[in-house]
């Protein structure tokens, strides 16, 4: 993919050293990070400024977690990706998840490749459901 074809992206997550990993794995495929958020509450005011093409957006995080911010991100920017990142990734949440309207699942502790390849998969069937677990 050509850095003009890379899409805008959004990082939240209450850990900064986790963002910080997230970023150093976007940036390493040109990815550009247009915004960062600690919590749901100003992820949701994020995305409503910048648009991002794609949020890697945390579950558990103080003020408004991740599922709760991602039924407000759909309804204020419907095209975006979100791609949910958790090291509580029971079926209960990935299904939570799902009905809420996320596009994928990361699971921590992160690896680059996986991140990767969960945004390529998501980028790849954008406007496609998932299919029913």
């Amino acid at each position: 993919m050509e850095k003009s074809e890379k899409h805008s992206v959004i990082v939240v997550d209450d850990d900064n050293m986790m963002r910080e990993m997230l970023k150093f794995i976007l940036r390493s495929e040109d990815y550009p990070v247009i915004g960062e958020a600690s919590n749901g509450h100003d992820a949701i005011a994020l995305c409503a400024r910048k648009k991002p093409d794609l949020v890697l957006l945390d579950i558990n995080m103080p003020k408004m977690d991740g599922l709760q911010a991602l039924e407000e991100i759909r309804k204020i920017s419907p095209a975006t990706i979100v791609l949910m990142v958790s090291a509580e990734a029971t079926m209960d949440k990935v299904r939570e998840a799902i009905k809420k309207g996320a596009d994928g699942f990361v699971v921590k502790p992160l690896n680059s490749a996986s991140v990767l390849d969960n945004i390529a998969m998501c980028l790849k069937r954008k406007g496609q459901q998932w299919q029913t677990i």
